[in-house]
């Protein structure tokens, strides 16, 4: 599975951003997706995860209520829309795709990713 994230860029707090992720390879459907972020001197942190079949999905503490996880197996997409976007989520976000179908926070069940895409919130 090789994965591509796009939509990064600068925005202002308060505002939103989609971020998308392209998978390749016909195991993409089977396999439950992560969102991870990676902000300058911190280490990789979980952001939130979505089921193979899109009806399970989990967040961290700091982005629940704010950012949603969607996927279309259909386009073998998934998405992560950030909304009420503040300056501490500034960082380098990446998507994965796990082992296995069922979702999950870790980092280390996470077997592909992809090359990360920058969001910069301005205060």
């Amino acid at each position: 599975v090789q994965l591509q994230a796009s939509g990064g860029g600068l925005v202002q707090a308060g505002g939103s951003l989609r971020l998308s992720c392209a998978a390749s390879g016909r195991t993409f459907s089977y396999l439950a997706m992560g969102w991870f972020r990676q902000a300058p001197g911190k280490e990789r942190e979980f952001v939130g995860t979505i089921s193979w079949s899109g009806g399970t999905t989990y967040y961290s503490d700091s982005v629940k209520g704010r950012f949603t996880i969607s996927r279309d197996n259909a386009k073998n997409t998934v998405y992560l829309q950030m909304n009420s976007l503040r300056p501490e989520d500034t960082a380098v976000y990446y998507c994965a795709a796990a082992s296995s179908s069922r979702p999950t926070t870790l980092t280390s069940d996470y077997d592909y990713w992809g090359q990360g895409t920058l969001v910069t919130v301005s205060s």
